[in-house]
């Protein structure tokens, strides 16, 4: 037994000084039965590197697919093409058109409320048309992977008018700027003509979501049916020419500072406000039935399913950080007869619409997944992990607004280290999927969140 340890002992002294290299394989970068010889990406504002409010050539750079691909190119992997927004601060779209149509990326800087008093906040700046088109013009179109365009929902996918320059019939500029034939061909269309070897996907997200972000208000959630028939049109024929992917779920919105900062019962009452507001209402017969109380209160909202069409909120509903914050603070917005207005609010009905299609979209991915022979990033259990808080690298990250180090100032979108962090997640799902062994990327270029 001694001799043996000596032995161990002797080889060890002789890697230390000669620089031995393991033989094994499994030791070394390796695309296992996959090939990342030409990879294309497909989603939504996730995949193309949205944050904080907006695109930016940066946020394009370190997106979740270029992240990866960076990765897999130390196993033989080819480039990874976008077509980059101009260098500047870049453009996103405004929760609030009627302010603005664009909007530029939000950064953390000293705001001052309606009550006179300042403290750091995300501060956004309005765009006009102009300026923020020509940070969206395009770069060189000429070669690209990544074709994820955010707020596009798969029914888009088919839909030529995306394509159009913003204003023609179309309110989305991010599918004109990398479209092969602007007006005639589609998001589908482009992503049939390339010849991959590999997909990263994240489906789903948009459509889930861009309900969500409008309360639910004048818009509706693919059915799930809807929702395969779209995922079968654009990744079966690839699965038909054996390419391999991988495929993300969905989280759940209540990891989201910007559905649970603003919480539904912050009405905090003396008994002398209670009663004036009580005074107040009972002379309205839409808004007689609600009565307030000395303590935390639920603010009022509207409700099509009320007799009344207006009730006070309850907890398990939430208020979108779109709402106007300086009206609720300063002039009872919410509360004295200027209810929630519901493009701002997810009441009972819709978080029971919103979490049966997470569910339901989900169990079609991990479905259509093992159906295509395709890797499963699972993000719903992964988000819930990040909000209980991860470490990385030294480094706690958590969803906290702000602070927490994973999201961006829009309280949705990631960061870019939050991007980073999830491309490693989807990494670690190709490699045990494929046998590959991709090395995690530590993006050590990627920003978090940036002071004005």
């Amino acid at each position: 037994m001694k001799s043996n340890l000596y032995y161990i002992v002797y080889i060890w002294g002789l890697c230390l000084l000669l620089g031995c290299k393991p033989e094994s394989k499994g030791f070394e970068p390796d695309a296992g039965s996959a090939n990342f010889s030409h990879v294309i990406a497909i989603g939504g504002s996730f995949m193309a590197g949205y944050q904080d409010g907006a695109l930016s050539q940066k946020g394009q750079q370190n997106s979740i697919p270029a992240l990866i691909s960076e990765q897999m190119k130390l196993a033989e992997g080819g480039n990874f093409h976008q077509v980059l927004l101009q260098e500047g601060q870049g453009a996103g779209l405004n929760l609030k058109p009627w302010e603005s149509y664009f909007v530029g990326p939000s950064k953390l800087g000293y705001k001052k409320d309606c009550k006179g008093v300042t403290s750091l906040s995300p501060v956004k700046s309005n765009l006009t048309d102009v300026v923020a088109l020509t940070y969206l013009n395009s770069g060189d179109k000429s070669k690209n992977n990544n074709w994820a365009v955010p707020f596009a929902s798969l029914q888009d996918y088919s839909n030529v008018e995306l394509g159009l320059p913003f204003g023609q019939q179309n309110k989305n500029p991010f599918y004109n700027r990398i479209a092969s034939n602007p007006g005639t061909s589609t998001i589908l269309s482009d992503i049939q003509d390339q010849n991959p070897s590999f997909i990263i996907s994240w489906l789903g997200m948009d459509d889930i979501y861009n309900y969500a972000s409008k309360g639910g208000a004048h818009i509706s959630i693919p059915s799930p049916e809807s929702f395969e028939q779209n995922l079968n049109l654009i990744l079966a024929p690839y699965f038909q020419k054996g390419i391999k992917g991988v495929m993300a779920t969905i989280p759940d919105f209540r990891n989201f500072p910007f559905y649970t900062l603003v919480a539904w019962n912050n009405a905090n009452l003396t008994q002398s406000q209670a009663d004036s507001l009580n005074d107040v209402y009972s002379t309205n017969s839409s808004f007689d039935h609600i009565r307030f109380t000395s303590g935390k209160n639920g603010f009022v909202v509207a409700d099509p399913n009320e007799p009344s069409g207006y009730r006070k909120m309850k907890d398990g509903e939430y208020i979108t950080l779109s709402v106007p914050l300086d009206s609720m603070k300063c002039y009872k917005y919410g509360l004295l007869v200027k209810v929630i207005d519901n493009r701002y609010s997810l009441i009972e009905s819709e978080v029971q619409i919103l979490d049966q299609a997470i569910k339901n979209y989900n169990q079609i991915i991990i479905q259509k997944a093992a159906q295509y022979g395709f890797a499963v990033a699972n993000m719903e259990p992964y988000f819930n992990k990040v909000k209980n808080g991860i470490k990385w690298d030294g480094v706690d990250f958590n969803m906290d607004f702000v602070t927490g180090g994973f999201l961006s100032l829009d309280a949705y979108h990631p960061n870019q280290k939050g991007y980073g962090l999830i491309a490693n997640e989807f990494i670690k799902a190709i490699n045990q999927k494929y046998g590959a062994h991709i090395p995690q990327t530590n993006c050590s270029q990627c920003d978090g969140v940036l002071f004005n």
